[in-house]
């Protein structure tokens, strides 16, 4: 079992904003707006303004967790 994470939820104990920077460290906006065509990454992003529409916008908060654990499988 992983000792730093134990529960087998990869987004357990991961804050929107943390999985919102290491997307960002990982993918950079541009490529990020090319994967999930969403507008606060398209248009004059930030992570201000992205974590606003995450929030409340279930549907694309969903896109961006599965995203983060695509990205963990190819770390």
């Amino acid at each position: 079992m992983n000792k730093e994470n134990p529960n087998k939820d990869p987004l357990h104990g991961k804050t929107l904003q943390i999985i919102l920077n290491e997307l960002l460290d990982f993918y950079g906006w541009e490529q990020m707006g090319n994967m999930i065509p969403i507008r606060c990454f398209t248009h004059d992003p930030s992570i201000k303004s992205s974590l606003a529409f995450l929030r409340r916008t279930p549907w694309a908060r969903k896109k961006v967790e599965d995203l983060y654990v695509h990205m963990l499988s190819e770390k």
